[in-house]
């Protein structure tokens, strides 16, 4: 190399520069590990490997997995991106002599969450909530994110880089779209479950007192119906617009309301908002808080609002990337936001609430116990 010629980024080591050729590299490839995640979940292999006890090799992974004959070779490709990636641990084991060391993948905490099983011990399969974030309505709503950024808001289809891109909102597509439609419910109905469960566990004490408690916009009533059967002191009822009760089966465990939630809250002592807020703007979360705290104030004893969303900031440099990017989901999706503490202050007070606790427990997500 010609001496005289500067090396780029004078000030910086040769290995820091190559570090961040390789880092950057890897940021622009990263929709690669999204879309082989999303192929090894359609494949089933979390579950072929929890079905050989947590751990398989290549060819025992090959005779479970309905691959076309001629691209049975790339599937260790896939594996190993996936496994320097930490969603499998991968393991060589020696040959001897001078053969090659067979290559065997493992379950580890990542992947397990993907197990589709009935009989695992975990709290929920998030192999949906993998499916809906990778599928092609999210990931062309993506791509019109720097158009969304150079185009000024001219009525609702340029509301968010999804309503760009589909000509309507997330709900209005899911209305006219019954896969995408089953597709979002249940990847809805899994994070539901997954969170509800570490909720009533290390939360029991925010639920102590409570004798009645309304899940607003709570879906298909996952949430409620963990919430009854860990307290079951507790009557709980599930708020959501008329077309979403309608097709929820009543099974006696909660109570099912058809109801606009910016109009009516329908009494309790607890309103529960589960991952409600982030699709809103601050104006219509004040409103949306107003009303709950009206339906909270109904008797001698002011109850309370419990709120699972997240709130920015974490010293876990995983977790804040986990929230920092839900953030640009719901900017993507519905032009919502992840707030930061001080964001959901100045909510809570200009809704009528005196004082809040923030509980984080729930990792890149937390509870809000809010007070009148």
């Amino acid at each position: 190399m010609d001496q005289t010629t500067a090396m780029p980024m004078v000030g910086t080591s040769k290995a820091e520069l190559l570090q961040a050729d390789a880092e950057l590299f890897c940021h622009t490839f990263a929709y690669l590990k999204s879309m082989a995640l999303n192929s090894v979940v359609k494949l089933g292999i979390p579950d072929v490997l929890h079905r050989c006890g947590g751990a398989a090799s290549l060819p025992e992974l090959l005779s479970s997995v309905p691959l076309h004959p001629s691209k049975r070779p790339y599937l260790g490709r896939l594996m190993k991106m996936l496994a320097a990636a930490g969603i499998f641990t991968a393991e060589d084991i020696p040959a001897g002599g001078d053969g090659a060391p067979t290559t065997v993948y493992h379950l580890n905490t990542v992947s397990r969450l993907l197990v589709d099983d009935a009989g695992a011990n975990r709290s929920s399969c998030m192999s949906p909530c993998v499916l809906l974030g990778t599928t092609n309505l999210f990931v062309s709503a993506s791509l019109r994110l720097h158009q969304w950024l150079l185009t000024e808001e001219e009525g609702a289809t340029t509301d968010s880089p999804f309503m760009m891109a589909h000509g309507g909102s997330l709900y209005g597509v899911g209305s006219r779209d019954p896969e995408f439609n089953a597709l979002f419910n249940g990847a809805m109905g899994a994070t539901s479950e997954f969170v509800a469960a570490l909720a009533v566990h290390e939360c029991s004490e925010v639920f102590a007192g409570i004798t009645s408690l309304v899940d607003v916009a709570g879906g298909n009533g996952t949430t409620a119906r963990t919430i009854a059967e860990a307290f079951p002191r507790v009557k709980c009822s599930v708020l959501d617009l008329p077309q979403v009760i309608q097709g929820i089966s009543p099974d006696g465990t909660v109570e099912l309301v058809a109801g606009d939630m910016m109009e009516f809250v329908p009494p309790a002592d607890a309103v529960l908002l589960k991952y409600v807020l982030h699709n809103w703007s601050d104006q219509d979360c004040v409103k949306i808080l107003t009303r709950c705290r009206q339906a909270i104030s109904h008797g001698a004893k002011a109850g309370k609002v419990i709120i699972i969303d997240t709130v920015v900031g974490s010293p876990s440099h995983q977790i804040l990337e986990g929230q920092v990017t839900m953030d640009l989901a719901m900017m993507m999706l519905f032009n919502g936001k992840a707030r930061e503490e001080h964001n959901w202050h100045k909510m809570f007070m200009e809704a009528g609430f005196s004082h809040y606790k923030i509980h984080n427990v729930l990792g890149m997500r937390s509870l809000i116990e809010v007070h009148p």
